[in-house]
């Protein structure tokens, strides 16, 4: 079995005297594609925080490719790309000129970062906004940058939290299929927070937090056949005790 690319063990954190997230266990092979479910405030956006290493957990421990953010550093960052719920890049630059500074980041320069922005910039659905600067364009297109950067160094684990948000309906169809095939084709492993749950539905695991603790962590197929219910919405709703949406 493939070593784990991501490690969350008994993961603990606090804001005042609420736990924020109070135990949180799970694991990520290379090539998983797990959901990430749960109504606001269950903890979904602070474990992504702690899991880029934004945050230190008060206890327990989050290991990326065998180490922590503390030993990795760097070693760690260059296998990793991340889409935050808040946006988080330049926006008075072009869209060419934050893809070329992250690309230089990562060590990618010359001709192999051109034939890279080019392929991303098709693939998100960019092509003529190259030299734009993000703060002029919609609030989808800025998120799509955010998308392309994310990928720009075909990272070995992705972190998306709420990904799709300004994106249209088969903007986000689209989105999810991509990152699909990157998990089954090239191995890529994609924790994926949102709280639409059909984004997830085929993914092969899904995780729902509810008040900082994992309530169901299975396949889409087990919870359903868990609850009873005919579909992953009605499973979600039942676990949490959230309505459906």
């Amino acid at each position: 079995m493939s070593a784990p690319v991501l490690e969350i063990r008994d993961v603990v954190k606090s804001c005042g005297r609420d736990k924020v997230l109070d135990g949180v266990s799970h694991m990520l092979r290379p090539g998983d594609h797990v959901g990430l479910l749960g109504p606001n405030g269950a903890g979904k956006s602070t474990l992504f925080q702690i899991v880029a290493g934004l945050f230190a957990p008060d206890t327990g421990q989050v290991r990326l490719f065998g180490q922590t953010h503390r030993d990795g550093g760097a070693a760690i960052l260059r296998r990793l790309g991340v889409v935050f719920q808040a946006r988080s890049i330049d926006m008075d630059m072009s869209v060419l000129a934050n893809l070329r500074f992250h690309g230089r980041l990562f060590g990618i320069g010359g001709r192999a970062l051109s034939d890279r922005i080019a392929e991303l910039v098709a693939q998100v659905g960019l092509a003529g906004l190259e030299r734009r600067a993000v703060r002029t364009l919609s609030g989808g297109q800025q998120r799509r940058v955010e998308i392309a950067r994310a990928l720009i160094n075909r990272p070995d684990l992705l972190l998306m939290d709420e990904p799709t948000a300004g994106l249209d309906t088969d903007a986000r169809a689209e989105l999810v299929a991509h990152m699909r095939a990157l998990a089954a084709s090239q191995g890529t492993a994609v924790l994926w927070a949102t709280h639409l749950v059909d984004e997830v539905a085929q993914a092969s695991r899904v995780v729902i937090l509810t008040r900082g603790r994992v309530r169901a962590d299975d396949t889409p197929a087990a919870l359903c056949a868990q609850t009873g219910a005919a579909d992953l919405t009605a499973t979600c709703a039942a676990l949490t005790g959230e309505p459906e949406t």
